[in-house]
């Protein structure tokens, strides 16, 4: 337990990586729709809340690795302990094929700017510098070991940080990559956010064919009781409802097109909404 308490992050390290995990997975599926997630202003809580899935598949990989290592580890250390010959030649052939993929990494960090159309590039990129770094750590390591010196521990100290900065990269990549195709698995069955019929006092432009707009007569439009006159003067259908935050209600059309865009609705008096259920194949009788 001692050993495991060395390495497992203070909980204000793990709540900070979830937060940043989970807006930049945010940021990404938000930004599809059109909208700044800032302008969302959600809470801490809420981005940690929807940090988990983004690192689900990353978190499988990682320890999934490290347990191939640990066993990999033990099985090359009973190798290297009978003979220094042997510590040698697997120092030089971690170090050989760290140093080809720390180079590799390097060259394509150095061109990143132009392998951007290349989608793979961005994930390539931080994982390349992560093994390679890795493997040069490692290198390090048992070269120390086997020579039974001192020294060398700062540079296996500095390919460490190049692994977890790779590491954080990566990660990060991972989560823009989630959020984004979480967008696009949304936007395919808009159908399945929350039906909602909304009524304005000012007539809107939705620029959209699926959203139509009904006039409200003056025996159908509720009245205020005050002044006596109509409230509510246009009704609005196909609308879904994406997220509410900072105050706001932001709407989209039933179905995804090249056209569409988001309604920003302010939350409050000016508007009247109503949610409606589901389609049911099987209702309650």
């Amino acid at each position: 337990m001692g050993f495991l308490g060395n390495f497992v992050a203070p909980a204000t390290l793990v709540a900070g990586l979830l937060f940043y995990f989970g807006y930049v997975s945010s940021r990404a599926y938000f930004s599809y729709f059109g909208i700044d997630v800032d302008l969302l202003r959600l809470s801490n809580q809420g981005f940690v809340m929807r940090s988990p899935g983004a690192l689900l598949l990353p978190a499988i990989v990682v320890l999934s690795l490290s347990a191939l290592l640990v066993l990999g580890h033990r099985v090359l250390r009973r190798w290297t302990s009978s003979s220094g010959e042997h510590a040698r030649r697997a120092a030089v052939v971690f170090g050989a094929l760290g140093a080809v993929l720390l180079f590799t990494g390097l060259v394509f960090a150095g061109v990143y700017g132009a392998l951007r159309s290349w989608d793979a590039s961005s994930f390539l990129t931080p994982l390349l510098l992560t093994a390679g770094a890795g493997f040069c750590a490692y290198a390090a390591a048992v070269s120390r070991s086997s020579r039974a010196e001192r020294g060398g521990l700062g540079v296996v100290v500095l390919f460490v940080l190049v692994v977890a900065a790779g590491a954080f990269w990566t990660t990060a990549t991972v989560a823009q990559s989630w959020g984004l195709g979480e967008a696009r698995s949304q936007a395919a069955d808009l159908s399945s956010l929350p039906a909602v019929v909304l009524d304005t006092r000012e007539r809107l432009a939705p620029g959209n064919a699926d959203i139509t707009v009904q006039s409200l007569d003056e025996a159908s439009a509720p009245v205020d009781a005050e002044s006596g006159t109509q409230t509510y003067r246009y009704r609005y259908y196909g609308l879904r409802l994406l997220v509410e935050g900072g105050g706001r209600l932001y709407l989209v059309p039933d179905r995804w097109s090249a056209d569409a865009s988001t309604l920003v609705i302010p939350f409050d008096d000016s508007v009247r909404l109503r949610f409606r259920f589901f389609p049911d194949e099987n209702p309650p009788v």
